[in-house]
């Protein structure tokens, strides 16, 4: 059992990106047949040449990153996200720092008191997957193959950006 922890923005750039919404979709074409069936996606995706968002789409998108988890008897593990946001841990900390930060259950967390947490948690007796599986052989799965962490910045990454 685990808590994952996630970055959701500051309530300014909530507002900022409703203001954005609130003009779209005042300038929608209620009557446009071939809008309402492409469910208003006019909106291209930065991230996708072959996805358009609606105007939700749009401001909800990224509004909550998955930045780690913390498990008992493990060291806590971060979501690199594919150096989307951050490339290094500075430049982590500032992204964090930038927002706000919130458990899988909607708690809010004090911004430095998880940054602390994260990089305290199991630090000196927690396990990393080498470490467990070489004091644990028997445990390893014979589907498991490859890297699935690795350490930047001393901090440990998974390789995968799906694992909470």
């Amino acid at each position: 059992m685990g808590t994952n922890y996630y970055r959701i923005p500051k309530s300014k750039e909530v507002m900022e990106r409703y203001q954005v919404l609130h003009d779209k979709v005042t300038r929608l074409d209620w009557f446009d047949t071939n809008q309402l069936y492409n469910d208003f996606r006019n909106i291209e995706n930065p991230e996708s040449e072959w996805e358009m968002f609606n105007p939700w789409d749009e401001f909800t998108h990224n509004m909550r990153v998955h930045l780690g988890k913390r498990s008992m008897g493990w060291k806590f593990i971060w979501n690199w996200n594919n150096g989307k946001f951050y490339k290094d841990k500075d430049k982590l900390f500032a992204y964090i720092r930038n927002g706000r930060v919130i458990d899988e259950y909607g708690q809010l967390i004090d911004v430095e008191e998880f940054i602390q947490m994260a990089l305290d948690w199991c630090k000196d007796d927690g396990w990393d997957t080498d470490s467990y599986y070489k004091e644990n052989p028997s445990h390893r799965p014979t589907w498991i193959s490859g890297k699935h962490e690795e350490y930047i910045d001393g901090l440990r990454v998974s390789t995968s950006t799906d694992f909470s």
